[in-house]
């Protein structure tokens, strides 16, 4: 009987393993071995050693400038996305008549797909016609050339990341919705105030859920590629190249496929210690229910 629930075990799981095995870990194996070599996609690989990852570290000044534009985009538009999103999902949370309504109002751009939303916003940060400098006009405001200009380019690319914070927002108040509300009672009676509530009660419960919005978020500013590929195609003269979309021109415009695979490499690797790192710290800020610290 254990051999044959066996076979039907890896008869069900087939189709999985088979995905996995030829759409996952074979492009991953592959790609390893791509970045050892010259290879165009039209002839055969060359093997070059370490050569490309030489050239990528040492002598292409255009990957550095990725990695910082990256850097850049990452280290201002995560914190600030994270903060817009606790501040949304704290008053969301209050029990008033048709807040279901402005739930619903902040998760619904999170699902719109990213072409659309950088379509849409091309349009609002236009340089004449774009409807964010003529609201700042009716203010006195001169708004700036946002994609067109190399100092503005990266704060029009971080303010269209706010567009997304629904999904955030969404996990932070489901966290909310989780907290007991003893404490509160029992905080009020202490005489605590609300801000003091905030920092001693909620924050604290939500690190968990703080902890996720950071890891996940930091993966997907790391990797974002639509946006600026859609947007700006790295212009005003690389001001927001990034290291997926420089990535992405290596391997299907110069056609280096060997090149491109080692920076999606280095950016893994990046990645990977960035996250890591991040893990580590997280014994010191997140706090866990102390029935689940305890497994």
């Amino acid at each position: 009987m254990r051999k044959k629930d066996g076979k039907w075990f890896y008869l069900f799981i087939s189709p999985w393993l088979i995905g996995f095995l030829g759409l996952t870990l074979g492009p991953i194996l592959f790609s390893i071995y791509m970045s050892f070599t010259n290879w165009d996609l039209f002839q055969t690989p060359e093997f070059i050693g370490f050569d490309n990852y030489k050239t990528l570290l040492t002598d292409d000044p255009l990957f550095w400038k990725s990695v910082g534009n990256t850097f850049f985009y990452a280290l201002i538009s995560i914190p600030l996305g994270m903060s817009i999103s606790l501040w949304i999902a704290y008053y969301l949370n209050k029990k008033i008549k048709g807040i279901t309504f402005f739930r619903i109002l902040f998760y619904l751009p999170s699902v719109v797909p990213v072409v659309a939303s950088s379509l849409l916003f091309i349009h609002l940060l236009a340089p004449t016609e774009g409807l964010i400098n003529k609201a700042l006009s009716i203010f006195g405001i001169p708004g700036p050339a946002w994609l067109l200009d190399p100092n503005w380019v990266k704060p029009a690319l971080i303010l269209m990341s706010l567009w997304g914070v629904g999904g955030g927002v969404v996990l932070l108040l489901a966290g909310m919705k989780g907290i007991p509300q003893e404490l509160y009672e029992a905080a009020a009676i202490d005489g605590a105030k609300s801000t003091q509530s905030f920092f001693h009660i909620t924050f604290p419960m939500l690190t968990p859920v703080i902890f996720f919005n950071l890891v996940t978020g930091m993966i997907g500013a790391l990797q974002t590629f639509a946006q600026v590929f859609i947007v700006t195609a790295g212009g005003p003269d690389n001001a927001s190249q990034m290291v997926v979309p420089y990535l992405f021109q290596n391997a299907f415009q110069f056609y280096k496929m060997g090149y491109a695979s080692a920076i999606a490499w280095v950016l893994f690797i990046i990645i990977m210690a960035l996250t890591l790192v991040v893990f580590r710290s997280s014994a010191l800020w997140v706090h866990y229910e102390e029935g689940k610290a305890n497994e």
